[in-house]
């Protein structure tokens, strides 16, 4: 799905002749963290709010072009590729371009996180499992055969976390039988990093520590 349906144009460009003062003021008005600036369609870049209360009221936009930030997004870019450049700016506007170049308007954060939510990761019913593993160790096809294995069905994964050549992976999986799928993850040297009710090692291991205990008090 491409972001094309969900472009806002009521939003022009603003000029590099804009008086910084005047700028500040917009800001004032709109939620948004960075506005879009150029010459009619020309998309030279984007000036951010926290850049624009540190400069003079008396200027123009054209003297900080340095400031300039020159991220944007294509109409024909999908949902997810556009998610990652909100991400990599942390902005809440993403202006969008045609092949061209030419402005053709912006998107909105939360436009975009909508769209998110409605996709099968989200939206269908599901249990939710972390796992760990060497980031060399795993493997994807090898994720999806544990759980297929054991009639679960996948509904989405991704790398949630890296640290130290360690990766975590989480998965959304349709099934009734998590227990199960569990045990499998272990058999084949994943950690199992989320807490489930389901997870009856857990359960095993908390019972024979009370039978231990027990045992060391009489």
């Amino acid at each position: 799905m491409t972001i094309a349906p969900y472009i806002i144009n009521d939003f022009p460009l603003q000029s590099v002749d804009k008086k910084i003062g005047d700028l500040q003021t917009l800001f004032n008005e709109l939620p948004h963290s960075h506005i879009p600036v150029g010459t009619d369609a020309a998309f030279l870049g984007c000036i951010a709010e926290n850049d624009a209360r540190c400069f003079e009221k008396d200027k123009t936009l054209g003297d900080y072009r340095y400031a300039f930030e020159t991220f944007f997004v294509r109409e024909k870019d999908s949902w997810l590729s556009v998610l990652e450049v909100f991400a990599q700016n942390r902005t809440t506007l993403m202006p969008v371009l045609n092949d061209e170049g030419h402005y053709l308007g912006y998107v909105e954060l939360n436009d975009v996180l909508g769209v998110f939510n409605e996709v099968p990761f989200l939206s269908e019913p599901g249990g939710i499992l972390v796992v760990g593993k060497g980031f060399t160790d795993f493997s994807f096809s090898e994720i999806s055969q544990i759980v297929e294995s054991n009639e679960g069905k996948l509904l989405g994964v991704f790398i949630s976390k890296i640290e130290q050549e360690m990766a975590q992976i989480t998965l959304k999986i349709a099934s009734s039988g998590m227990n199960e799928i569990i045990q499998s993850f272990r058999r084949y040297g994943y950690q199992i990093v989320s807490d489930h009710q389901e997870d009856r090692f857990q359960e095993n291991l908390k019972e024979r520590s009370d039978y231990l205990e027990k045992y060391l008090d009489i």
